[in-house]
């Protein structure tokens, strides 16, 4: 029996990570036949590999999931029920990534980002690339996401700078990063790990064209990474991570999704207050009094209009 970590899934076939490379394996046996999303990119896996590997005469299957410890799960496309559809299990951290310029930081974007981290109980880091080109940004974005327990790194590929700290922070975990176009996510790879984002562009590729591609998440080993997430660890490609309202978050809950909000969420004089417009609001209130930066919530009311009307709508709110 070999244990892998499964890379990506095309229909019914699966890329599998192991110590002895990467295999194409199927499910099998009740795995086959069981509803629901039955393994993801993340998942721990055990495999029957023929003898000879797959160039013995036979396919590796999968046999058996291990237990997950976290999933980034969103609400099923098309659903009205509830139901959380895994898009990637086993994730560790989300690092959001910003550029101090070119293009200039986005508060309202990076928040969204966060706050899918939240509702999926997953820790994140900020990291500030490109701080040569403006060192102030780093204490703008600290003082906005420092008193939410945030940590904000600042890195440079140029300088560079913040490089070795965020190889620690990849290193041995399922990383996912996300942040828009052009703030250097593949540059900062690359200079951790030469060749790693071309290695990224050839894989999606290469897998990104087949059936349920659209919502999966994809898994790329870095280099000196083992099975099981040992090693350098894996970066986790997730489409549509943005797009805050197809991730099923319930607006009643969204305050818990802002950190620095919660010491006051219940002390409200409402029990069921949105913290828009309701009198005897602490958490407006602390805001007013700056105990965080207002801006935040600003951000919160934003995505409590996208979250709180249906998700065919909700693409033209999500640039306000």
């Amino acid at each position: 029996m070999t244990t892998g970590v499964v890379l990506a899934r095309t229909g019914s076939t699966y890329r599998v990570d192991t110590d002895r490379g990467e295999v194409t394996a199927t499910l099998r046996g009740r795995l086959k036949h069981q509803d629901g999303d039955r393994v993801v990119a993340g998942d721990v896996v055990d495999l029957d590999v023929p003898t000879g590997g797959e160039g013995g005469g036979g396919r590796a299957t999968i046999v058996g999931v291990r237990r997950r410890r976290s999933v980034l799960a969103r609400r099923a496309a098309g659903e009205r029920s509830p139901r959380r559809q895994p898009i990637a299990a086993n994730v560790d951290q989300v690092l959001v990534v910003a550029a101090a310029r070119d293009p200039e930081p986005n508060p309202r974007m990076l928040d969204r980002f966060l706050v899918i981290a939240e509702a999926n109980r997953l820790p994140c880091v900020v990291i500030l690339n490109k701080i040569e080109l403006d060192r102030s940004a780093l204490e703008r974005l600290a003082r906005r996401y420092g008193v939410a327990g945030y940590q904000v790194l600042a890195t440079s590929v140029k300088q560079p700078e913040g490089l070795t700290a965020l190889r620690d922070l990849l290193r041995g975990r399922e990383s996912v990063l996300a942040g828009p176009s052009g703030v250097g996510k593949s540059s900062l790879l690359n200079a951790l790990y030469p060749g790693l984002n071309l290695r990224i562009g050839e894989i999606s590729e290469k897998w990104g064209t087949g059936k349920h591609t659209t919502r999966a998440a994809l898994l790329v080993p870095l280099p000196g990474g083992g099975a099981g997430g040992a090693g350098a660890g894996y970066v986790v490609d997730t489409p549509g991570l943005r797009e805050v309202g197809t991730w099923g978050i319930d607006p009643e809950l969204l305050g818990v999704c802002f950190p620095e909000f919660r010491r006051f969420l219940d002390q409200c004089r409402f029990d069921n207050c949105r913290h828009l417009a309701e009198p005897g609001c602490a958490v407006r209130e602390a805001a007013g009094a700056g105990t965080f930066d207002p801006d935040r919530l600003e951000s919160y009311r934003h995505i409590y209009e996208e979250v709180n009307v249906p998700s065919w709508s909700s693409a033209r709110r999500r640039a306000r």
